[in-house]
């Protein structure tokens, strides 16, 4: 919490929507939340809310944990294929006709934020240490979801789905935002040099660890851009290396371990 712009953490409600995702209070009319690694069908070491296909997961099981998802939230949720850079895809009727189908894409496209003005479709983002990002504007009825990786913060992701959503119809005055789970600052180390080169774009990214070792805060990078622009912003501030309901690249990597993706999730009701 970083700025003036930002309301009070109790409006990211305490109650689920379900087993496994925190309900984020983004205005009447949309439902948003973050899923953890709790209520799906996914094995070890998926276990068990695995939404992505990239991870070595059965295809029928992630797809049997996103449906799992949309009961949750009412909709089905679209995920584009995210490639850390700074594409925001706007999906329409055609993609919400797509998306209810039997058939339904496992991807929208190649994108890293997606924006929709559709009822009953839901954009999801999936990530496992990046900064979750879901954007709604309930009077205009907009509402977008963004990947901020490193290089997409540094690309300025955040800054092109806020335009995205202006596009659609949004106002600045009526945007809201809730930032969810990532790794934190004080336990993403990195070089001297990328630590220097990446908040040299974005100045709040940087950070020193618990150890006293260089580090960035992607989160604090995130909530200063939504900041810039006069989004209130409500943030989770859970760590995803620490905490064991969520599903952390780094702490599996650092285990020799595969691991799961959870998402941010945001529909129009």
């Amino acid at each position: 919490m970083t700025s003036s712009a930002t309301w009070a953490q109790e409006a990211l409600l305490p109650a689920d929507l379900g087993a496994g995702l925190l309900r984020a209070d983004l205005g009447p009319g949309v439902v948003a939340g973050f899923t953890t690694r709790h209520g799906g069908v996914s094995p070890a070491p998926w276990s068990s809310l695995d939404l992505a296909t990239s991870t070595g997961d059965e295809e029928a099981r992630v797809r049997r944990n996103r449906e799992q998802v949309g009961a949750w939230v009412g909709a089905p949720v679209a995920f584009a294929t995210q490639v850390h850079g700074r594409t925001v895809l706007s999906l329409g009727a055609a993609e919400r006709a797509e998306w209810q189908s039997v058939a339904a894409p496992l991807s929208a496209g190649e994108a890293d934020g997606l924006v929709t003005a559709e009822s009953g479709l839901g954009l999801g983002v999936l990530v496992a240490d990046c900064v979750p990002v879901l954007l709604a504007d309930p009077v205009a009825r907009v509402v977008g979801a963004v990947h901020a990786g490193r290089r997409g913060v540094v690309l300025g992701v955040v800054d092109r789905a806020v335009e995205a959503m202006l596009a659609r119809g949004a106002r600045a005055s009526d945007l809201r935002a809730a930032v969810g789970p990532a790794v934190c600052g004080a336990c993403y180390e990195v070089p001297h040099a990328l630590r220097d080169e990446v908040s040299a774009v974005v100045p709040e990214t940087w950070a020193t660890t618990d150890a006293g070792t260089p580090a960035l805060d992607l989160p604090a990078g995130v909530l200063a851009r939504l900041a810039a622009h006069g989004v209130p912003t409500t943030h989770v501030s859970r760590c995803t290396l620490t905490d064991p309901d969520l599903f952390s690249h780094r702490r599996a990597t650092v285990a020799g371990e595969v691991t799961g993706r959870q998402a941010g999730v945001v529909v129009l009701a």
